[in-house]
């Protein structure tokens, strides 16, 4: 039976051509997901254990992130020149070096960034006794050794065109610094090479720029020869303050948490690529299940003379399982080469676009290997059971003169009472969802559209005769008797079309869906932002750090400016919990924020300014509901600096985005901190601002590439842009599965005009002419892949409906918007689709031989 198979997939090696690449590409698309995420996380890892190899045991201030930023709150002890002195003493050490690290970025000769602004970072030089950095090894010139000069790694050096002794301009938060090329150094830090910059200051002026003068956040033991790790980490402990922000860690400990971080990191973005991957699959077994049940239909004959010359049912199953397992494997093996090119392609890919990624061979995995034959040969098979199951039960004498059992109608019938009872409880679950309060609907729309799917999948041969049905006068008066031909054909095996167009139907439901899901939130989002801004200009930095403290008085001085705050972010204790604040200006708050509307308050922003004025706070709606509190509390307060008081609740505002749950006047913060974390600066213009006012206002903040200034039409661009970003990458990832429902398009049609040989024959015979069998087909096509369009964006907009109504309790203002051109695009798409896949069958077709089709059996 197996030889038999193996004779049956030679044979029909054309008509299983489309379903093994159907399975190669979603095989290749899950090897290529693993292979890529084994590659960068090995090589991320290595670069992780690098950074560390030389730290026996380090202090590190939790206050103070890597990338610099200082946490705010009640003040803790620092790691001060006293701490690195006190640790350079202990027996045992070899090397003390205080490390700090912060935003810092590089400008090339065009005033434009070099790296992305999310890893661009400077650190600070530690020179040992013979001058040199063991961190960061010179390929040119010597390390930075006073305030004007800097070194930069050897990417950005070549990238920016600069050689030691050129000047070069280096941004942070504020106005830039112009200074002298020291040396280009090589480093495996993996800011670097995923595509940022990394600037080296000598130690006094990267305190001054990154952290506080005599300040740093990590401090690095290396021991003498001989002396335990253990006994070194001892000793650091008994030295360093006893402080919930200051911990002792071993280098190891270090390099592993840097590696669970990577490993976190990667793995989120293997689910994410494995899930788009399964729909793919998914996609892929409706093709695999409509090319087996055909070519059972076509050898009818073959199958009832096994079964009369004695073959079991379950031989005659084994047979067509044998032929889906031989086509797995082939197919499966070609997706597991297939994929590890497509890694490679893909990280070539990256690396053209600029994310330098670690060097390092491809990795793959033994369970690459194995998951690769198990998924291509379990979708497969699962696929193939049910035409194997039908293709057992074909009677050994009625087959004998049949070529093809038509399904009854009482078939279809049952199937379609099962689909509109699935469809209808999917449906009921997603309206009830979607009026359920809070988070608790979340379950209920999730498994509804999990059975609104099946439902409908379940259901489309029922809607096949009526849907075409709807196109008949179009087909008829346009395509004359191509059109009506290739209506009847559509539909004479409703249950084709619907396996046909189901793969279709999936693709394009979830990029609907998407579209509008996307469109909705965008709209919502920047509705919101617009409504609560009155400010002309927001400033802030391309990655939400801290600007420099001299930015709003810059700004400030330019002319025409009417109203101006910063928005400043800390930390206080309120009534001895914890509550991030943002400090604001009174005086220019009321035109920059519009409380009117989202204040509970009376007298909206006015009222809002005034108790600003009055030194008294505002606090957001819940939190007032969860406190307790209402206008006129007075509630206990503890200031960053360990000071104590109490402040008065002025009002209640709403759910603002550019604040937080409480608002102070920024004064009761300047007395009692001294960092100013300015997240961004407000700014209203007597004109309403001008491509002039722009221009003034980035000369006014030095032309750093590093601050954004944005006007009213950016700021709304701002809030989308992540919403957008997040649909690119989805449309990218769901194009497989589109372009696998165009196989299945192309696979069913050849085997379908295969199938028709005799009857387009004896319709050439009595005058059809090639360019209406051409046309014949291309109609058909096009009518099954607009038929399952449209039936992908009726599902699509429905689970958007769904899923928009979980989403309310973030954004009130969510409703349902249907881009119209984005629907016309998808039908168009669906046209497309149609006329693509129907140019290989149309021209088989016309080209059919009419005396060789006609005396086909």
């Amino acid at each position: 039976m197996f030889r038999f198979a193996l004779r049956n997939v030679v044979a029909h090696r054309t008509r299983l051509a489309m379903t093994a690449v159907a399975v190669l590409l979603g095989v290749a698309f899950v090897v290529g997901t693993l292979v890529l995420s084994d590659t960068l996380g090995r090589a991320f890892k290595n670069t992780a254990s690098k950074s560390f190899a030389d730290v026996s045991v380090a202090v590190l201030d939790d206050n103070v992130d890597r990338a610099g930023s200082r946490a705010h709150g009640r003040p803790e002890p620092t790691l001060t020149e006293d701490t690195l002195a006190r640790l350079r003493a202990l027996p045992g050490v070899a090397r003390a070096r205080g490390v700090l690290e912060g935003f810092t970025g590089v400008v090339d000769r065009d005033g434009n960034l070099l790296g992305s602004g999310w890893t661009t970072i400077g650190t600070n030089f530690v020179p040992v006794g013979d001058g040199t950095d063991p961190r960061f090894p010179m390929r040119s010139g010597r390390g930075p050794a006073a305030a004007a000069e800097i070194a930069l790694d050897v990417r950005t050096a070549d990238k920016g065109g600069f050689r030691v002794g050129d000047t070069v301009r280096v941004a942070l938060g504020g106005p830039m610094i112009a200074a002298r090329l020291t040396g280009v150094f090589a480093t495996d830090d993996p800011r670097v090479s995923s595509g940022g910059s990394l600037v080296l200051f000598e130690t006094a002026t990267a305190q001054r720029l990154l952290l506080e003068p005599g300040r740093y956040a990590e401090i690095d033991l290396v021991p003498v020869p001989g002396t335990s790790e253990a006994t070194l980490r001892a000793a650091a402990r008994r030295v360093v303050p006893d402080a919930d922000n200051l911990r002792v860690a071993s280098g190891r400990t270090l390099a592993r948490e840097q590696v669970d971080m990577i490993e976190a990191g990667t793995r989120q973005m293997t689910i994410a690529l494995l899930a788009f991957a399964g729909i793919a699959l998914f996609v892929a077994t409706f093709i695999i299940a409509n090319t087996f049940t055909m070519l059972v239909a076509q050898r009818t004959r073959e199958l009832a003379l096994l079964r009369a010359v004695g073959a079991r049912s379950g031989q005659v199953t084994r047979i067509v399982l044998f032929e889906a397992a031989a086509v797995a494997v082939i197919a499966s093996l070609l997706g597991f080469a297939t994929g590890i090119a497509m890694a490679g392609a893909l990280r070539a890919l990256l690396e053209r676009f600029g994310a330098h990624l670690p060097a390092g061979p491809l990795i793959v995995e033994g369970r690459t290997i194995a998951v690769a034959l198990l998924v291509g040969g379990a979708v497969t098979l699962l696929a193939a059971w049910l035409p194997a199951r039908r293709a057992s039960r074909i009677p050994p004498v009625a087959a004998l003169n049949a070529v093809e059992r038509p399904a009854g109608r009482g078939g279809l019938r049952g199937r379609g009472a099962l689909g509109a009872l699935v469809t209808a409880v999917g449906a009921a679950l997603i309206v009830y969802g979607r009026s359920a309060a809070g988070d608790s609907g979340r379950v209920p729309v999730g498994l509804g559209a999990f059975l609104l799917l099946i439902g409908v999948l379940v259901l489309t041969p029922s809607l096949a005769r009526p849907a075409v049905a709807v196109g008949t006068p179009l087909l008829d008066r346009v395509f004359g008797v191509a059109g009506r031909l290739a209506r009847r054909n559509a539909v004479r095996n409703p249950r084709r079309t619907a396996a046909t167009a189901s793969a279709l139907t999936i693709g394009l439901s979830l990029i609907a869906g998407l579209t509008m899901l996307g469109a909705s939130i965008r709209q919502a989002v920047e509705e919101r932002a617009i409504a609560e801004i009155a400010a002309d200009y927001r400033i802030a930095t391309v990655n939400g750090a801290s600007l420099d403290a001299g930015v709003p008085a810059a700004v400030a001085r330019v002319p025409g400016i009417t109203a101006i705050s910063p928005l400043i972010r800390d930390s206080v204790l309120l009534d001895g919990h914890e509550a991030a604040v943002i400090g604001v200006d009174p005086r220019g708050i009321e035109h920059l924020i519009d409380f009117d509307g989202l204040a509970t308050s009376k007298g909206g922003r006015t009222a809002a300014a005034d108790a600003l004025r009055r030194g008294e706070i505002l606090i957001s709606a819940d939190t007032a509901k969860r406190r307790g509190w209402g206008v006129g509390s007075v509630i206990p307060i503890g200031y960053p600096d360990g000071a104590r008081g109490s402040v008065k609740v002025g009002g209640i505002q709403g759910d603002l985005e550019q604040l937080t749950k409480v608002t102070v006047p920024v004064a009761l913060l300047e007395r009692h901190t001294v960092d100013r974390d300015i997240r961004s600066v407000m700014v209203r213009i007597e004109d309403g601002g001008s491509a002039a006012t722009t221009r003034a206002i980035e000369r006014a903040i030095g032309d750093n590439p590093l601050v954004r200034v944005e006007d009213r039409a950016a700021i709304r661009k701002s809030f989308s842009r992540t919403v957008d970003l997040l649909l690119n990458i989805m449309y990218g990832l769901l194009a497989m599965a589109v372009l696998i429902a165009v196989l299945g398009v192309i696979n069913t049609l050849a085997m379908s005009v295969f199938e028709r040989r005799r009857e387009i024959g004896m319709l050439r015979a009595i005058g059809l002419d090639r360019a209406r069998v051409r046309t014949m087909v291309r109609v058909e096509s096009t009518v099954i892949s607009v038929f399952g369009a449209v039936l992908g964006l009726l599902v699509g907009a429905f689970l958007a409906w769904g899923i928009l109504g979980t989403l309310r309790g973030k954004l009130p203002n969510l409703v349902l918007v249907v881009p119209w051109a984005g629907v016309a695009g998808f039908l168009a798409l669906g046209v497309v689709v149609g006329v693509v896949a129907a140019v290989w069958p149309a021209r088989t077709a016309a080209r059919t031989d009419i005396l060789t089709a006609i005396g086909a059996e």
